[in-house]
């Protein structure tokens, strides 16, 4: 018989979705419009998203996406067709709604694999002004999204693990298994929040990654603050920030394989000098990475990030970006997104800057947002405004 989650943790787990995870951390509000994009083999979760939506008062909008779909698009669609872009369609339903859910469930772990990566990235890059839309709305503080993993067979599978230690991982990384995780999750968003206002208030010049496989240095500058407990993703025990993407410089290997649309990178290894990649190499896959790479403003960094061992349950490979880049295990997590930035790491109000001023700033744009996840034990020093030192992550834990 196949495993199929407790009606009651989907219950949990879609409460904690809508009733913490949007308007960062405070739920859904009522009469707001919530729209949740649902694939066909995460269907036990969409009733129960649904419930909690009309329970908090808002308003459902569905999207249900059949499986198989993206395949058979790419298979037949020609290049008009890669390149169109429904700008009416999706600026009304950017203006339409408040808050978005995202589903992340596979059928098939490999479904786009063998397909041209420029096809790939030319149909994002075409959704450009969408995300544009979707960027400055939340930067103005009028829509927040999440993402949520709904286990399925070949997903375990791919990860090595049955589908009910799949499922494992998911009820403790969202604590599905307390009596009640809404009150855990704003335990650690608390926690989150302390560290992140410490981290905004030492005046962090640049920061040093040392491990085995990583000797990179990575810039920041008063025109920054760091992020953690938005509820952006679920779960989320990252603490990350946006540098500024021309002072990078070093080397780092990430010992986490990296999905990118369907195919499995593994073995990656990035070196930057004055912010950008100089070298890019991988032992799986590495057409793949290079064709991401060369996609504009997908050569520096959007993100850095780390995650602390003493919040994260998640001990795992899970063969998913939004978990193994909150893995805790022994050492915790470092990650970087090659790609666009974050504008909310801005201090200010994001939605005042001019947009000209974000790339004075040394804020990367990019279609591309790519996470990529070493679990090496390192040490991250801060280089402080006068010149000192201070350790800040050690051993898998923060420091301050």
């Amino acid at each position: 018989m196949v495993y199929e989650p407790p009606k009651e943790v989907l219950e949990k787990y879609a409460n904690v979705l809508i009733s913490c995870a949007l308007n960062s951390g405070a739920g859904v509000k009522h009469n707001e419009v919530v729209l949740l994009q649902v694939p066909e083999c995460a269907k036990p979760i969409l009733l129960p998203l649904q419930r909690a939506v009309l329970r908090a008062g808002a308003h459902p909008i569905i999207q249900y996406l059949p499986d198989g779909i993206s395949r058979e698009f790419y298979d037949l669609a020609g290049e008009h067709q890669i390149n169109f872009f429904p700008s009416k369609y999706l600026k009304g339903r950017v203006d339409e709604i408040d808050h978005l859910v995202s589903i992340i469930a596979e059928h098939d772990m490999h479904e786009l694999e063998g397909v041209d990566p420029k096809r790939l990235m030319a149909k994002q890059k075409a959704f450009k002004p969408y995300m544009e839309w979707r960027d400055e709305k939340e930067n103005s503080g009028k829509f927040t999204w999440t993402l949520g993993l709904y286990g399925t067979e070949v997903m375990a599978a791919e990860a090595k693990l049955s589908l009910e230690e799949y499922w494992d991982q998911i009820i403790k990384a969202c604590y599905l298994d307390r009596e009640d995780p809404l009150a855990e999750w704003r335990r650690v968003l608390s926690e989150t929040e302390r560290l992140t206002q410490a981290l905004s208030a030492m005046q962090i010049t640049s920061l040093h990654v040392q491990s085995v496989g990583a000797d990179l240095t990575i810039g920041l500058d008063r025109n920054r603050k760091w992020l953690g407990g938005t509820g952006r993703n679920i779960p989320s025990f990252e603490v990350f920030t946006s540098p500024d993407c021309r002072k990078t410089n070093g080397y780092m290997t990430f010992n986490q394989p990296l999905y990118r649309y369907g195919t499995l990178v593994e073995g990656i290894y990035l070196e930057f000098k004055d912010g950008k990649v100089v070298k890019a190499t991988a032992k799986k896959n590495q057409d793949v990475l290079e064709e991401m790479i060369a996609t504009e403003g997908a050569n520096m960094i959007g993100e850095f990030s780390l995650t602390d061992v003493r919040f994260s349950k998640i001990d795992k490979f899970m063969a998913e970006t939004l978990y193994d880049e909150n893995f805790g295990g022994e050492h915790g997590n470092t990650h970087i997104a090659v790609g666009n930035a974050y504008k909310d790491a801005f201090p200010g109000d994001p939605s005042k800057v001019p947009k000209e001023q974000w790339k004075e700033m040394g804020y990367n744009e990019s279609v591309v947002h790519t996470d990529i996840v070493s679990t090496e034990n390192r040490v991250v020093t801060a280089t402080l405004e006068d010149g000192t030192q201070k350790v800040i992550y050690q051993d898998g834990k923060f420091t301050i």
